[in-house]
């Protein structure tokens, strides 16, 4: 008979340690590995600001490179990059895995525009912030970038 306590307690101590550490912070610049789609498994998303709101609690602002999103404007008919995404603290907790560079190498040009247009937007109370794990999030994009629909 085989004994499933030692593969039980392995599992448990892996996925234990497939998530953020809670001594752990999040610091501007770095990059982290996270819970990817399927065939991105290489993407890496990076730490742009971290900000305070009332309503929201800690919001974190990231960029995720690597990855493999359909896209008909594109000339590749893919894009590999999204410049801005505004994510609840407790939805990265999810979605990170392990820290891939502690760096704090500072944004650049493009995502610090897409941060102060998603601001623009946000102080008028026609921006948000997203909820979900960051997979997911990927996951809407794709479909409103498909469906040329950006309204929803």
């Amino acid at each position: 008979m085989i004994k499933l306590y030692p593969l039980a307690a392995a599992l448990l101590l892996f996925f234990l340690g497939c998530t953020k550490k809670d001594n752990m912070e999040y610091n501007v610049g770095q990059e982290w590995k996270y819970k990817t789609r399927p065939g991105e498994e290489n993407s890496i998303l990076k730490i742009l600001k971290i900000e305070e709101y009332p309503a929201n609690g800690k919001v974190i602002h990231i960029s995720i490179n690597g990855l493999k999103v359909k896209d008909p404007q594109h000339p590749k008919g893919t894009a590999d990059k999204i410049s801005h995404l505004p994510i609840t603290e407790e939805a990265l907790d999810q979605s990170v895995i392990s820290i891939k560079n502690d760096t704090r190498q500072m944004p650049d040009s493009i995502e610090t525009d897409e941060y102060s247009y998603w601001k623009k937007e946000f102080d008028k109370g026609n921006a948000g912030v997203f909820s979900i794990p960051v997979s997911e999030i990927v996951n809407v994009m794709e479909k409103f970038i498909v469906s040329g629909d950006y309204t929803k």
